[in-house]
């Protein structure tokens, strides 16, 4: 789909914000993608033809036998490198440098790099004070730059910060220009693309055409259908899919019992009254309570609701002649961190119940036109598509629903409350006009009953959390800064409306270390 644009390569060592390097390209119109680097041989260099190519950072260190390198066949492709961290480390130790561990020089957290040695045009724009402000993490060193290299910029625990070989469109830096902590990064980006002549021909009205095109490609006659939950992701693919084969599409929108307050019904009808789109409600919820009874592991309910779905999808495609394809709103995230980038066991956060292909004996085959795009892409694709503005600025709403806002043993009585909870907590939000400045915000039922006292007697019930959270693209996020006035305000509007709860806490916890959802 993305053969005939600009294409640069960004080769994972494992850093934990990879993502963040893809996702400041993408903002500047350059189209690029993540592979880990066991996976970049002299071959797929080749078949990528990367205009450009970045090394990220990594937790390995490169003076361990064995550790990850860049291929060969890098540095003598003719286009420009730009090393990060590990990725610089590695470019000095294959080139001819050397690398260090310890000896006092490791440096986390904010640090300040000065100019050394003239100007360098990966570095337009920095050093208006004569220093500036980076992000820095590693432990390892540089202590002897490697051979055509010039310094560019120092720190005080980095004396090689900033490196190039301007000859050969080589550049290295200690720092990551990627994370908001490094308030220029953005610019650094920008200068490299520029020096490696990028045209910024990645845009949606771009991807909208060719997504069209290929989905009618994949498809040709045949039927698809569409898992539709209402919220951005599942909408845009609905509406791109009935753009590019009309009638050929079926949506299904599957009530599970785990949805909000009068979701169901919304769903239904602001898909109806905007889009004239085949669509089956299904009323399943029974299905899945029953099969989530006694059930706490939020790992076992992801997993349960994931194949019950599956089994619902197939039991509807069985009805649907000529159903060869099932459509999901799979995004970019979902895809690269369902990868190891060493190819070996990685820990798992939570299972996305939309990657891993299906089961054989489905027949299915998937339709997954937003694989390629970061949340505020597609959000950017909605627009393009001309969405209402309700469908694209809803708050992202899980797959497994309620299911992973119920810490513990869901049951029916505990799901009520809870969608009161949840209904009267997004009532204040909107009522105060702040749910567009949210970027997503939910009540939980914690596991635990609390004494409390109310009408002179005691009570003993349900405790609640409520969570609001800014984020760009639900990565990192940081927790709103509500006022006690409006909390204070939530929380007597939640004890005194919704029967079955005497207290509410607040989750101020970001992420990380914590998850944006309890499970």
């Amino acid at each position: 789909m993305i053969q005939s644009h600009e294409r640069l390569l960004i080769i994972d060592f494992g850093s934990q914000v990879t993502q963040l390097i893809a996702r400041r390209l993408r903002e500047l119109n350059v189209y690029c993608e993540i592979h880990p680097y066991n996976r970049v041989d002299d071959a797929f260099l080749a078949a990528f033809a990367p205009k450009a190519v970045i090394l990220s950072g990594g937790p390995d260190s490169v003076t361990r036998e064995g550790s990850p390198r860049a291929p060969e066949a890098l540095w003598n492709f003719g286009v420009p490198v730009l090393g990060i961290c590990y990725g610089q480390q590695t470019m000095m130790q294959q080139l001819g440098g050397l690398v260090e561990s310890g000896h006092g020089t490791a440096e986390f957290g904010r640090a300040f790099v000065t100019p050394e040695n003239g100007d360098l045009s990966i570095l337009d724009g920095w050093f208006a004070a004569g220093k500036e402000q980076v992000w820095m993490s590693h432990g390892d060193h540089v202590s002897k730059i490697a051979p055509g290299f010039t310094v560019y910029g120092t720190s005080p625990n980095a004396p090689f910060a900033v490196t190039a070989d301007i000859s050969r469109n080589f550049y290295a830096v200690q720092f990551h220009p990627e994370v908001h902590h490094t308030p220029k990064g953005a610019k650094l980006y920008e200068n490299f693309i520029r020096l490696a002549g990028f045209k910024g021909d990645w845009t949606m009205k771009g991807y909208r055409e060719q997504a069209i095109q290929a989905i009618r490609d994949q498809v040709g006659d045949s039927h698809v259908i569409c898992g539709l939950s209402g919220g951005v992701d599942s909408s845009v693919t609905a509406i791109l899919l009935h753009e590019a084969i009309g009638d050929q599409l079926t949506c299904v929108f599957v009530d599970h019992g785990l949805l909000r307050k009068n979701e169901a019904a919304d769903v239904v009808k602001m898909f109806r009254d905007n889009y004239k789109i085949k669509l089956i409600a299904a009323d399943e919820s029974d299905l899945f309570l029953n099969a989530l009874e006694g059930v706490s592991d939020p790992e076992v309910k992801r997993k349960t609701i994931g194949k019950l779905f599956i089994d619902v999808f197939q039991k509807y495609a069985n009805e649907i002649e000529g159903a060869k394809f099932l459509a999901q709103g799979t995004l970019y995230p979902d895809v690269i961190e369902s990868v190891s980038f060493s190819g070996g066991p990685s820990v798992t956060i939570k299972s996305h119940h939309n990657v891993g292909g299906l089961p054989e004996k489905m027949g299915l085959k998937l339709v997954e036109p937003l694989r390629e795009l970061f949340k505020d892409e597609v959000r950017a694709l909605g627009r393009e598509l001309g969405l209402p503005a309700s469908f694209i600025g809803r708050h992202p709403f899980p797959g497994p629903g309620l299911a992973i806002r119920c810490p513990g043993e869901i049951t029916r009585e505990k799901l009520a409350i809870l969608q009161e909870a949840d209904a009267v907590y997004i009532d204040q939000i909107r009522k105060h006009g702040l749910y567009d400045e949210i970027w997503q915000a939910f009540a939980a039922i914690l596991p635990m009953k609390t004494v409390g006292v109310m009408g002179d007697g005691r009570t003993y019930d349900f405790a609640v959390s409520i969570r609001a959270v800014t984020s760009v693209d639900g990565m990192t996020a940081d927790t709103y800064p509500f006022t006690h006035e409006f909390l204070g305000e939530t929380m007597t509007r939640i004890i005194n409306e919704v029967k079955g709860v005497n207290r509410v806490f607040y989750d101020l916890t970001s992420k990380p270390p914590g998850t944006i959802e309890l499970e």
